[in-house]
């Protein structure tokens, strides 16, 4: 590999020049996943999420899908009103509210996923094993890292738009132990 991917800004320079390229690859791929389907990603989002682990708590379902509650059940209802979901109480505290998938819902998750499974197929079969292994770990290492951010963010409650390298180290160091 040509780059010294360790030295700060040249991992920035790569990071700026590979992620538009990325994003176009992606958003590509979405568009033509969501083609027809009248929905938008997130709303796809949250039928995935409960296709891997249907009748969710309203709380549940927001944090997994990186959305604030209210934002949430703004989503659910548009769900439900495209019967793709349904609401209900929970059955041992009625202050809990559960949506899980409709038998239509299941079945365009289902859809999504497998077009999603046999893409991701495709790109593992372009790679080499160590360099798939080196993909997950990365984009772990980088969820880690946009979790600490937000974190930080969230923290300084907009008192500084960017922590400093020291504030995010110290934000990763917590999040990994």
């Amino acid at each position: 590999m040509g780059s010294d991917h360790r030295d700060v800004e040249k991992f920035t320079a790569a990071i700026q020049a590979l992620l538009p390229k990325l994003m176009h690859y992606l958003n590509a791929e979405e568009n033509r996943e969501l083609a027809g389907l009248g929905i938008t990603p997130g709303q796809i989002n949250a039928l995935l999420v409960l296709y891997l682990k249907d009748n969710r708590t309203m709380g549940e379902l927001s944090s997994e899908i990186n959305l604030a509650e209210s934002a949430a059940t703004r989503l659910v209802t548009r769900l439900v009103n495209l019967n793709l979901v349904r609401r209900r109480g929970d059955e041992k505290d009625r202050r809990v509210v559960r949506v899980s998938l409709t038998a239509y819902g299941r079945q365009l998750a289902r859809l999504v996923f497998e077009r999603r499974h046999l893409q991701f197929t495709s790109l593992a079969e372009q790679l080499k094993p160590e360099e798939r292994e080196n993909l997950v770990t990365s984009l772990q290492a980088a969820l880690r890292g946009f979790a600490a951010l937000e974190k930080l963010y969230e923290a300084n409650n907009s008192k500084r738009t960017n922590p400093s390298g020291s504030e995010l180290q110290a934000g990763l160091r917590d999040e990994t132990g």
